[in-house]
């Protein structure tokens, strides 16, 4: 065969996995899928789930071309570098490096507590890593030392390189914060917890906000505007590849399309109504989500339409027959990681019927952290609100469970009250 027609029949193959459509969902995993990549020319996507494995696809069949298995915990965070490597975080705070094979090339970093954002630096050399240990991390892949970033008032959630290779994080404290090469850093205050953060080529940042509002903030800190994209917190984000458009997705299940410059939603993906929690754009008209129903889904971002079939019929609201009951109300910011009926299952979080009265780390088929396990606790009133009282890392150390406290003593009392009623 010609040179010249070899070109041509390579050219044909990389405008067909660009274009080729799948037209089912990606089906493989055995938990929530927490953190998704694609590749630039949208033939491969790179998943990370609570079930403990990452798989690289294949986008237009939707077949699993490499399921890799080294973590210890959910990998929370994946990314892909420009040389074809790829990288997986989870809740071990590790980060592996895999290539070829079936086994990972090295653990490139190590944090004290779960990893929650990878990001990789325009010179593609670097990377970044956030955790919920308080810090981000900033390692050249050559082995040199990593720079450490401290400072967050509590766990960090996301990491993100700006354009000029500052470093960009957000966390839980609700602050974003910039970070010069060296020095203090320029801190933005916002008004709830950040769960997310993405940048644009132009250097504004993009923060996912636990009160279900967007605030893009320009490089000097200034916010230029804030989009509600709807009632329950925004968990992840997404940039299209030409930086127009942002993919925000919700623990609700909805993805909000914003237009950056307008700062307004154009479209609304919904779903079954099952939290999303990770996000990828597929060129400039597809969208890459995976949830709480263990699934990678594609959709057409002209129609708003998924790709393949998608069940649509919306989930009855489990909290419906408790409606004016504080305790259910409370439970809300619970009810992503956990069910409560016998059917209910494992989600995030392990199933909570029949919690009281059960030992820690006694339901089958969850993956606790080995430190959880090693706990002597029994589930009763008492201690699950000191759970709520004092925090998830003072009380069960180890725990996978989001930092978080209730501090009014009534809301934990009618918490405790709702759970005795609900998971019976």
């Amino acid at each position: 065969m010609p040179p010249s027609s070899r070109l041509a029949l390579a050219a044909l193959a990389c405008l067909l996995a660009v274009t080729a459509r799948a037209e089912a969902p990606m089906r493989g995993h055995g938990g929530p899928v927490r953190a998704l990549a694609v590749t630039a020319d949208g033939s491969r996507a790179l998943s990370g789930s609570f079930d403990t494995s990452a798989i690289l696809w294949s986008v237009a069949d939707g077949a699993a071309l490499r399921v890799l298995r080294a973590h210890d915990g959910a990998v929370n965070a994946v990314a892909l570098l420009p040389d074809g490597g790829l990288l997986t975080g989870a809740e071990d705070g590790r980060i592996v490096l895999w290539r070829e094979g079936p086994e990972p090339e090295r653990i490139v970093a190590t944090h004290a507590g779960p990893v929650s954002g990878l990001a990789v630096a325009p010179d593609g050399r670097r990377i970044a890593s956030s955790s919920w240990d308080g810090t981000a991390r900033i390692t050249p892949l050559d082995g040199g030392p990593a720079l450490v970033r401290a400072g967050h008032q509590g766990g960090v959630n996301g990491v993100a390189f700006l354009p000029d290779g500052r470093l960009v994080t957000a966390g839980t404290d609700a602050t974003v914060r910039i970070w010069p090469e060296t020095g203090a850093p320029l801190t933005v205050q916002l008004d709830t917890p950040v769960n997310a953060v993405v940048a644009a080529p132009d250097g504004e940042i993009a923060a996912a906000g636990a009160d279900g509002t967007l605030r893009l903030i320009r490089p000097d800190g200034g916010i230029r505007a804030s989009v509600e994209i709807g009632p329950r917190p925004v968990v992840a984000l997404a940039l299209s590849p030409d930086g127009r458009r942002l993919a925000a997705a919700t623990v609700g299940g909805a993805v909000g399309l914003v237009d950056r410059a307008e700062a307004r939603v154009r479209l609304t993906l919904v779903g079954p109504g099952l939290p999303v929690w990770s996000l990828a754009f597929r060129g400039a008209d597809e969208l890459v989500t995976g949830g709480g129903d263990r699934l990678v889904r594609l959709w057409d971002l002209r129609t708003g339409e998924p790709i393949g079939p998608l069940a649509m019929t919306r989930q009855a609201d489990p909290l419906a027959a408790f409606a004016g009951d504080r305790g259910a109300e409370v439970f809300r910011a619970c009810e992503a990681c956990h069910t409560l009926t016998p059917d209910g299952g494992n989600r995030a979080g392990p199933t909570l019927h029949g919690v009281f009265g059960r030992r820690i780390a006694a339901v089958p088929d969850y993956p606790y952290s080995p430190a959880f396990r090693r706990l002597d606790i029994v589930w009763t009133p008492e201690t699950v609100a000191r759970l709520f009282e004092i925090g998830p890392a003072r009380f069960t150390p180890g725990t996978k469970m989001p930092e978080q406290t209730i501090t009014a003593a009534e809301d934990r009392a009618a918490l405790v009250r709702f759970l005795e009623r609900a998971t019976r």
